[in-house]
């Protein structure tokens, strides 16, 4: 890494602490070849000069499996992963709170993320890691509970039980939501990824802030539909799923427009 990137890493290192995962493996994934389909043919050359033929879902949970490092080389990077804002009643007041939030976290990085990747003057390999951290990162950005409550660590704290498996209200919109739909990545980026040009433009408009705003409403929506101590099954999926199935789709489509001004 280049000394200034590797420096702020050492710096960020003091202050990251998190065991929060997101989406899973198949929800990375699934947002992550909905990008890839979106991609302009420049971004996809250019893509190809930091990656060459590897697709986006390859590296989609690369973040996440370095957490398992025990070199505490990658420990800095916990705290990317979410941002976590008590309830607002508006754009303006969250927006506030938003660039109130002690650095660094999910909306830092993944602006910091898009000015490595664009940075020339950066070697290939910085840009590479950035890359991967941006793929998965904005994957989180989707995944409502990434936008939840400081109190409760984005619903860690909230003790339920999914189809008899004690979990907690994080991890069910993690995986296990994900996982019941019983789909392959590819299959479920298939079935998801049907909008019209005009719909897919509406889907991708809009500033990070405000996807995150986005966000943090629908984690509003699902908090105020799940208790603790609760044993949910199939009431749930079929409450949520459509949810769930927007949000993995919004992630892909932003992630490609994200993709496709860096890599431009």
């Amino acid at each position: 890494m280049n000394r200034i990137f590797s420096n702020t890493l050492i710096l960020l290192f003091l202050l990251s602490f998190n065991f929060a995962y997101s989406w899973g493996t198949t929800g990375h994934r699934v947002v992550a070849e909905i990008a890839q389909n979106h991609l302009t043919a420049k971004a996809k050359r250019n893509l190809k000069k930091l990656i060459g033929d590897q697709k986006l879902a390859y590296w989609a949970n690369w973040p996440d499996h370095i957490k398992s490092d025990t070199t505490g080389v990658w420990k800095v990077t916990d705290k990317w992963h979410y941002v976590n804002i008590n309830p607002q009643p508006n754009f303006k007041m969250f927006s506030d709170s938003l660039q109130a939030q002690k650095s660094p976290n999910l909306y830092t990085q993944i602006k910091a993320l898009g000015e490595q990747i664009k940075n020339k003057n950066a070697t290939k390999q910085d840009r590479e890691v950035a890359l991967r951290f941006l793929i998965h990162l904005m994957g989180d950005a989707a995944q409502p509970m990434h936008v939840g409550k400081a109190n409760d660590l984005g619903g860690n704290r909230i003790k339920l039980k999914f189809f008899g498996d004690n979990t907690n209200l994080h991890s069910l919109w993690d995986s296990k939501l994900v996982d019941f739909q019983n789909y392959s990545f590819t299959e479920y980026s298939g079935v998801l990824d049907v909008k019209s040009k005009d719909e897919v433009k509406n889907i991708q408009a809009g500033t990070l802030e405000e996807w995150l705003y986005d966000s943090q409403k629908m984690a509003n929506r699902i908090y105020s539909n799940s208790k603790s101590e609760a044993s949910y099954s199939y009431d749930y999926n079929y409450k949520f799923q459509p949810l769930l199935e927007r949000q993995l789709l919004y992630g892909g489509l932003r992630l490609a427009k994200m993709l496709n001004e860096i890599l431009q």
